[in-house]
């Protein structure tokens, strides 16, 4: 099975829409500090398996749009429902492609 490109989804104004999915989500993220390690921890309410730990808060949050991000292309490719966020649904704009 040929891989989906995330490019390919439509845009939406200005923005393309996997960007802007991936931006209301990052939104959501929570962070806290685990005081043993040091270490900030950062996910997504909602999102299941998608979390990140880094010792800066700046790179946890990169780690996590990097986690979203894969996140998504497996779910993508495994056929499986992403949650709608912020009234995007990736799931029926993917199937209308």
């Amino acid at each position: 099975m040929p891989m989906l490109k995330l490019s390919i989804v439509q845009p939406e104004g200005n923005n393309f829409v996997l960007a802007t999915y991936i931006d209301q989500a990052m939104e959501l993220a929570v962070y806290e500090i685990i005081e043993d390690d040091k270490l900030y921890w950062g996910e997504i309410p909602g999102l299941q398996g998608v979390w990140a730990r880094h010792a800066t808060l700046e790179g946890c949050r990169r780690e996590l749009r990097e986690a979203l991000s894969d996140w998504i292309a497996l779910r993508l490719r495994l056929g499986l429902h992403i949650p709608i966020i912020a009234g995007i649904d990736l799931n029926q704009i993917l199937a209308s492609v």
